[in-house]
């Protein structure tokens, strides 16, 4: 079986105040977090968000995100 998956590149900067991290791969996606952990839960949340508006704006009239196994 084969697995698929979409990778993106993001940027982690630590500072005095915690965490931000950035999307590379997606214009204006950004989050950011009081640990390295939070902050990577919180660009995955921010990554589904920036993908739903995107097909919000394209018309796209459904969305579904699924683990799919072929």
């Amino acid at each position: 079986m084969q697995e698929f998956s979409v990778s993106y590149r993001i940027r982690l900067l630590q500072t005095d105040e915690g965490w931000s991290v950035s999307c590379l791969d997606l214009p204006g996606c950004h989050s950011q977090g009081t640990s390295r952990d939070e902050a990577l839960a919180n660009i995955r949340e921010a990554i589904a968000l920036w993908l739903e508006v995107e097909a919000e704006e394209a018309g796209v009239k459904h969305m579904e995100t699924l683990d799919l196994t072929l």
